[in-house]
């Protein structure tokens, strides 16, 4: 008995299955990538060697229309050869009211098939996915371009974002500057859109960098990422709080989180701030710490303790993880270069050096972004400015904020009697 197989895939959808798929003894396996040569060369075996059986997955395989499916199921059986399709309920030669019912679905696939082609072969252009263009950009003929009457907008919200570090506070920036109403989950799908970093995202899930002009360039970019980054880490609504120490403080027992609050005098315009367990077991022990003395301490400790950690840090060179990672792009570019000569040489063809160009460019993306997720080369740099008190003292409440979130991922209250001491436990 001769069992045969013919496997079609389109490279622009799909990988190749493996060879060992169909669990029977094969004697022969035909195999087409994108057009059916192979097909032809079936259907002119069966003619002369016919085999008994003919595996398939689906008869969608054997054509891209309705019309070349049937005409080819009956080619194949009029030489004797029954066609089993393992993943839909057909079999040859047996009177089966399914078949009418796998008509419908065969049509609705092969449809669905061919707008997915279409859609393939302009993602292989890189050519920017159907849809609306994202609100800064407008459509262009290959691909998107600058509006220069809403691209400010955005910038601007960027620009707040970069500053404070705030998701809420940009939002209500641009809805009291420029009468923009988003909601917080807009500005979040903003910030991390690859559109306005250049790039385009495709439903699969690649990337291709480089693909139109940017609103944010690559460092912007990787800071958004790490100021995103370190807000998960925070409580709700935290990132947004006006003073610099919100979210940051536990107490060091119940590690419940403590809260500022406000506390005023009648007729004096003084006020007077104090952080406040939320979920305490012993409210009575953990009692209100003036604010202004924790912030204090809090300057003084990591002054003379950041130094020291970033020193103590066991980090490999980033420089040479940076070179290592921008090497890498070079080589993939080069390649990318090549494929201009060896279409023309004719050693490829046009349809396979786009498919080549086009999974070098998600490759160089990939790697670019392992390059924008590095901290900062200058750590210790950074860490020696910061040590310095003036530094924090000259400093608002919403920047102080900022670089202490840069650094802290939380600062714990030790207390003992009517004392207490605070320590600082750092992102790295």
């Amino acid at each position: 008995m001769k069992i045969i197989a013919y496997i079609y895939s389109n490279p622009l959808l799909e990988s190749p299955p493996e060879a060992t798929m169909w669990g029977w003894e094969i004697d022969g396996v035909y195999q087409d990538l994108g057009g059916r040569v192979e097909l032809q060369k079936l259907l002119k075996d069966c003619q002369s060697e016919p085999a008994e059986y003919l595996l398939i997955r689906r008869l969608e395989e054997l054509g891209d229309s309705m019309n070349e499916i049937c005409d080819r199921i009956s080619q194949i059986e009029a030489t004797g050869v029954k066609i089993i399709a393992i993943e839909q309920p057909y079999t040859s030669n047996n009177q089966q009211p399914e078949l009418l019912q796998l008509l419908g679905e065969i049509q609705r696939e092969t449809n669905s098939r061919r707008l997915r082609e279409g859609h393939a072969k302009n993602r292989i252009k890189t050519l920017p996915p159907p849809g609306k263009a994202p609100y800064g950009y407008r459509r262009g003929k290959d691909r998107y371009i600058i509006d220069r009457s809403t691209a400010p907008v955005v910038k601007d919200f960027f620009e707040q974002f970069l500053l404070y570090g705030c998701l809420r506070g940009a939002v209500r920036y641009l809805e009291k500057k420029y009468n923009k109403k988003i909601s917080v989950a807009t500005g979040h799908r903003w910030l991390t859109n690859p559109v306005y970093r250049g790039n385009i995202a495709y439903q699969n899930g690649e990337i291709i960098s480089d693909t139109h002009s940017p609103i944010l360039n690559r460092e912007e970019a990787a800071q958004i990422d790490r100021l995103l980054r370190r807000n998960r880490r925070l409580p709700p609504r935290t990132a947004s709080a006006p003073r610099s120490l919100a979210g940051l403080i536990v107490c060091g027992e119940c590690q419940s989180h403590m809260t500022v609050t406000s506390v005023t005098k009648p007729r004096k315009k003084w006020e007077y701030l104090y952080l406040r367990p939320i979920n305490c077991p012993n409210i009575s022990k953990c009692k209100a710490i003036r604010y202004e003395q924790v912030l204090e301490r809090t300057i003084q400790s990591i002054c003379q303790e950041l130094p020291r950690a970033v020193a103590q840090m066991n980090m490999p060179s980033l420089d040479g993880v940076k070179q290592s990672l921008t090497g890498k792009i070079t080589q993939q570019k080069g390649i990318l270069e090549q494929l201009d000569n060896l279409t023309k040489t004719g050693v490829l063809d046009l349809e396979t050096a786009e498919l080549r160009a086009y999974k070098i460019k998600t490759e160089i993306s990939q790697i670019q972004a392992r390059l924008a997720a590095l901290p900062p080369v200058n750590l210790n740099a950074i860490a020696q400015t910061v040590s310095i008190p003036q530094f924090w003292t000259d400093l608002s409440e919403s920047e102080r904020r900022f670089y202490f979130r840069e650094f802290i991922r939380q600062i714990e209250i030790t207390r003992q009697d009517s004392k207490w001491q605070l320590q600082l436990i750092f992102i790295f």
